[in-house]
C-alpha cells in the first residue's frame, strides 16, 4: 500500500473557551493530518522530535494507538515538549500562543523508506526553521528523487512575522520542492502582505509550483493550476465547535482523496483533470468539516472507519 509520510513538530494543544481550558491534546499541524489519515486506514509514518517528559510519552503513545509509525520520532534527554495555547473566540475561531522550551532544536532520524507515488506532507515554521533545515531539506530531496508526491502547507503564523527575511530562502526552496502548495489568505497576508489568491499565485507561487490551493475561511476555496486552470469551491455552512484543526484536516482529506482516486506521480506530472480536482477538494472539505464539529484536532474514529471502508 502507498504511504503518507509527515514531517513536522509535535506539541500539546491546550484549548481555551471563555478563558477556561476545555481540552488538552497532542497536536501539531502535520501531526493532526497524519492522525486523521491513519484513522482513515492510510499507511502513515511521522518524522519529528518530542520532549523527554510525560507529554512526549503521551504524544508517542497516542501515535501508536492510532496506528502511526513512531520509528522516526526522536526524543532528546534535555528537552520538553512544546505547548500551543489556542483561544477560541465567540465564533470558535482560534488565536494561538506558542511556548517552546527546547534548549536547542535538533532533528536526528534515518530516512524511512520512500517509494514512487508515496506522499510527503510538510509545512509550518518547522519546514523553514534554519536550525533543522539541513535535515528537512535532505529528506525532501531524497523523497523527490524517489518519486514521492510532495504536498506543502505553508501555514505561516503571525508569531514568526519577524523571521520572514531569515526564512525566505528556505520558503522558496520548499515551493520548488512542492508538487502542490496549500495556504490560507492569513498565511499570505503575513508573508507577502497580499491576501488575494490570484496575486499571490501570479507573483509568488506559479514560477515554482503550478498547483496552488488557497483557503479563505468561510469564503470559497480557490484553486489554480497549470494551463490557466482556475476554479472556486463554495464552503458549506456548518455548526463549528473549533477551527483548530480545520486546515490540517483539509490537507488530510485532500491527500486521502489522492489515494482513494489513485492519483499517481505521473498524474501529477501530466496535470490533473477537473474531475480529479473536484473529487480531492471535496474530500478535503469533508475532513475539514468533520473536524470542526468537535473540540478535537482530528476526524473522529467513526468518520475515519467510514473513510477506511471506501478505500477497500
Amino acid at each position: 500500500m502507498r504511504k503518507v509520510i509527515g514531517i513536522g513538530e509535535t506539541v500539546l494543544d491546550i484549548i481555551f473557551k471563555q478563558g477556561k481550558p476545555v481540552s488538552a491534546l497532542p497536536g501539531g499541524s502535520t501531526f493532526n493530518a497524519i492522525i486523521s489519515l491513519a484513522r482513515s486506514g492510510v499507511n502513515t509514518t511521522f518524522i519529528s522530535e518530542t520532549g523527554n517528559d510525560r507529554v512526549g510519552d503521551q504524544v508517542i503513545s497516542f501515535m501508536k494507538k492510532n496506528g502511526v509509525s513512531s520509528d522516526n520520532v526522536s526524543v532528546f534527554p534535555d528537552s520538553r515538549t512544546p505547548l500551543a495555547l489556542a483561544f477560541l473566540d465567540e465564533n470558535n475561531n482560534a488565536d494561538y500562543i506558542f511556548y517552546k522550551d527546547h534548549p536547542h532544536d535538533q532533528l536526528e532520524f534515518s530516512f524511512p523508506e520512500v517509494n514512487r507515488d508515496d506522499i510527503v506532507l510538510f509545512g509550518s515554521f518547522f519546514a523553514v526553521n534554519p536550525v533543522v533545515r539541513p535535515q528537512v531539506a535532505g529528506f525532501l530531496e531524497y523523497a523527490k528523487e524517489h518519486g514521492a508526491i510532495l504536498y506543502y502547507d505553508v501555514n505561516y503564523r503571525p508569531s514568526h512575522r519577524t523571521d520572514i527575511m531569515k526564512i525566505t530562502p528556505n520558503l522558496l526552496d520548499n515551493l520548488e520542492f512542492a508538487d502542490i502548495v496549500r495556504g490560507s489568505h492569513e498565511d499570505f497576508d503575513v508573508l507577502y502582505k497580499m491576501p488575494d489568491p490570484d496575486k499571490v499565485y501570479t507573483s509568488e507561487i506559479s514560477f515554482y509550483c503550478k498547483k496552488f490551493i488557497c483557503t479563505l475561511g468561510a469564503q470559497p476555496i480557490q484553486l489554480r493550476a497549470e494551463g490557466g486552470f482556475k476554479k472556486s469551491y463554495p464552503v458549506s455552512d456548518t455548526d463549528t465547535v473549533s477551527t483548530v484543526g480545520a486546515g490540517d484536516n483539509f490537507n488530510a482529506g485532500l491527500i486521502y482523496g489522492m489515494i482513494r482516486n489513485h492519483i499517481t506521480r505521473d498524474d501529477i506530472d501530466h496535470g490533473l483533470t477537473e474531475e480529479q480536482w473536484d473529487s480531492i477538494v471535496t474530500a478535503g472539505q469533508q475532513f475539514s468539516t468533520e473536524c470542526c464539529k468537535d473540540i478535537y484536532n482530528y476526524i473522529s474514529p467513526e468518520f475515519g472507519a467510514n473513510m477506511e471502508a471506501l478505500l477497500k
